[in-house]
């Protein structure tokens, strides 16, 4: 049994380098995610420190992950795995106080994505889209999130297609025609972002264009009836979920 990393990020490369060797298909979600594909956020102004480490597998990985995280040095919650195994999953690095949450299949917080079909390929965090998705549907995002946007926005093109490091204006214009509520949490996150952009010293212009791009394409998807239904209720019903931040549910003795 190996021990982990202080620093996230060398124990983020530390765990994917476990899960590649394994083939075990595990996922970085979060900044750190955002920190594997973006230069802009390994540098100032965009440079930040991170916490605990977030990932999501497929359901069919979860026990070649159990055994994956013990190997490297970390302690399941038994009793919270046991009970939410089918959708999440946590382990605790006592060395130094952090965390690891798994998602299964999907990430749900203020919203859910299914990343089920997306976590074929060989980088080691989820998709950028997918990355942007996660980041931009939390309804209480904070600033921390909202740089972690900005510098994923400013490294990666807006693609109309599929485009493993690209953002995908056709994928987050279908999830966001499904359900009119992670529609309405991006509109306001989006204006959140453009207001942050404003306080960062980077290329505004390139960020707020592609943003530009991106709701174009989001404004243009075909809607369903269910959600033009949705729409007209409108900020009337509570749209999101406002998950309780289930952090370190395992305290060492």
């Amino acid at each position: 049994m190996t021990k982990p990393h202080e620093d996230p990020i060398d124990e983020s490369k530390r765990i994917a380098e476990a899960a590649k060797k394994k083939k075990v298909g595990l996922k970085l979600l979060g900044g750190a995610g955002i920190h594997a594909h973006s230069p802009s956020a390994q540098k100032a102004p965009l440079k930040r420190k991170y916490g605990d480490l977030d990932y999501v597998i497929a359901k069919r990985d979860r026990k070649a992950v159990m055994e994956l995280f013990q190997e490297l040095g970390y302690e399941p919650n038994e009793r919270f795995n046991l009970m939410n195994g089918d959708r999440r999953l946590y382990f605790y690095d006592g060395h130094n106080g952090r965390q690891v949450d798994v998602f299964v299949d999907m990430f749900k917080m203020s919203h859910a994505i299914d990343l089920r079909s997306r976590l074929e390929h060989e980088h080691p965090a989820v998709s950028p889209s997918d990355l942007l998705l996660s980041k931009l549907q939390i309804y209480e995002v904070n600033r921390k999130d909202l740089v972690d946007i900005v510098a994923l926005v400013l490294d990666h093109a807006i693609e109309a297609n599929k485009h493993e490091d690209a953002i995908e204006a056709a994928y987050v214009a279908r999830v966001t025609a499904e359900d009119w509520g992670f529609y309405r949490t991006l509109q306001v996150n989006i204006e959140k972002l453009r207001a942050t952009l404003e306080e960062l010293d980077v290329d505004r212009d390139l960020v707020n264009a592609r943003l530009d791009e991106l709701w174009k394409a989001i404004e243009e998807h075909p809607k369903p009836l269910k959600w033009r239904v949705r729409a007209q209720v409108g900020d009337r019903v509570r749209w999101y979920e406002l998950p309780e931040e289930t952090r370190s549910p395992y305290q060492p003795e």
